[in-house]
């Protein structure tokens, strides 16, 4: 049953949640963009395509906002509540830190089942339809720009130059090459032309005048060559466009890679891959029998079988007779490059099927440890904003960055472990989740007993006390004695010892 605690702490959580979660978003798009600007400025992208990127984008990103939005919104909303002194009334009710967490705590479990369910099946098809936008985005030609004193290459089988332009339409001392399989590609002079782009958008009309033709016929490598030039008043030149159109790649191109896969198809693949790993075996020791026979004959009788021993003035080639050791040695010598030739192509097949499985496993248990990232980061935020007690975006802000960064780094160095082959795929993907929880368990032990783990006061009581104990320890050292001393020590002990007499 909801109680009025609860939705107190929902509504405090919802805000800083919503803001927290969009910025991110936002950040982690322009940073998207901050890398690929170069490959997306100057090819005249229209608007919506754009945002179909964005979109598209905006979907991959959220299992990376997701935990850091939960964290920082976590934090601002308990450092909210204790700044207010709203968190000690409710401690003096006698309503421990787990009770009045229980609400969030049971949203963020409910976020995490979303995430994981988001992770399964919008992420690869955002992946799939994000990765064949950006490609076709990346390999598109810019759009035309034809500029003064330069030549504009773009085109397949021109090039244009312009001395000026007026208006963007008007043109002055105009040249156009032409390529063409006769002796020398046609050119096109023209002192004045009018340039206007066709009403479909699929050519370029050039209506040029006062200017000459030149083209020549014949083959390249041929002698008997014929030149034409060719003087008009008016001459119109349609340039065809489609080049510099954007083509878009069938989705099925990328569809088979991991990263486009749901669990249930990354389970098959994975399943088949590692069959395939054992029939690849299977196949290459086969392959290995055709030149080492004697593979078949081996089994555990010839484990304690010792080589008789050879003298050190004997060779191989020395025990073979004269006539056969020719034809012996460049047998041996054949049959080794075989298996050689045999190992070395079955060692490339054997880690390229690895790697790829390696991959496989690696997408299967990112979709479950970045959904329980949400959950894992949310214990850290929670008793952390407790403890801390501070609101705003100051203090929160620099916390959420630092086990953000934390988690982070874990989790690429995971991901890079892994792809080298360095860690298993399942200690590579939860190693962040696995340093992370604890320091998460261990946060809340300390909020539950008011610990004053980041209060300043409490560091500076601490090392005033050590410096007053440093001090009086170093007051109470015993003096070191002195001959003057020793000697009147001994005269009143004499004095003392006349007088009891």
């Amino acid at each position: 049953m909801i109680k009025k605690l609860d939705i107190l702490v929902l509504k405090a959580f919802i805000g800083p949640f919503i803001a927290t979660f969009f910025l991110t978003l936002f950040v982690l798009i322009l940073q998207f963009f901050w890398l690929w600007i170069d490959d997306f400025v100057g090819k005249g992208i229209d608007t919506m395509t754009i945002v179909r990127l964005i979109v598209y984008l905006s979907a991959t990103l959220v299992p990376l906002a997701l935990p850091l939005a939960v964290l920082l919104s976590s934090i601002m909303t308990f450092g909210n509540l204790g700044e207010t002194f709203e968190l000690v009334a409710i401690k003096s009710a006698g309503i421990g830190l787990l009770r009045f967490m229980r609400s969030l705590l049971v949203t963020t479990i409910l976020m995490a089942g979303l995430a994981f369910y988001f992770n399964n099946n919008v992420i690869p098809v955002a992946n799939l339809k994000m990765k064949t936008l950006q490609y076709d985005l990346v390999n598109k030609k810019p759009a035309f720009d034809l500029k003064e004193g330069q030549f504009y290459t773009m085109i397949p089988g021109y090039s244009i130059k312009v001395s000026k332009k007026i208006n963007d339409s008007i043109l002055n001392d105009i040249i156009i090459y032409e390529s063409s399989p006769g002796a020398q590609d046609n050119m096109i002079s023209a002192k004045r032309g009018i340039m206007r782009m066709s009403d479909d958008k699929h050519s370029l009309e050039f209506t040029l005048q006062n200017g000459w033709r030149y083209e020549e016929e014949g083959e390249r490598t041929g002698i008997n060559t014929r030149f034409y030039r060719m003087g008009f008043q008016e001459y119109k030149k349609v340039l065809d466009l489609s080049a510099l159109k954007m083509n878009f790649t069938n989705d099925s191109v990328y569809k088979d890679r991991a990263e486009m896969l749901s669990v249930r198809q990354l389970s098959k693949t994975i399943d088949s891959l590692q069959r395939m790993l054992q029939q690849s075996q299977e196949r290459h020791k086969m392959e290995l029998k055709a030149y080492l026979p004697f593979i078949q004959y081996v089994d555990s009788g010839w484990a304690n079988v010792k080589v008789p021993a050879i003298r050190k003035d004997s060779s191989f080639r020395k025990m073979l007779p004269d006539s056969a050791r020719s034809g012996v040695l460049d047998q041996s010598i054949s049959y080794g490059n075989s298996i050689k030739s045999v190992l070395e192509g079955a060692s490339t097949e054997y880690e390229n099927k690895r790697k790829e499985l390696r991959l496989h496993l690696m997408t299967w248990h990112e979709k479950f440890t970045m959904s329980i990232a949400v959950l894992v980061l949310f214990l850290i935020g929670a008793p952390l904003g407790s403890i801390v007690r501070k609101g705003g975006i100051g203090t929160p802000v620099v916390f959420a960055i630092v086990f953000f960064v934390i988690f982070f780094l874990l989790n690429n160095f995971g991901k890079k472990f892994v792809k080298e082959d360095v860690l298993q795929p399942f200690a590579g993907m939860w190693l962040a989740t696995i340093v992370l929880l604890p320091i998460g368990l261990f946060l809340i032990y300390k909020a539950l007993h008011d610990s004053q783990l980041f209060n300043q006061e409490f560091y500076f009581r601490i090392f005033r006390s050590i410096r007053r104990f440093l001090s009086r320890k170093k007051a109470m050292e015993p003096m070191k004695a002195t001959p003057e001393m020793t000697s009147t020590t001994e005269d009143m002990a004499v004095i003392q010892r006349e007088e009891h007499e």
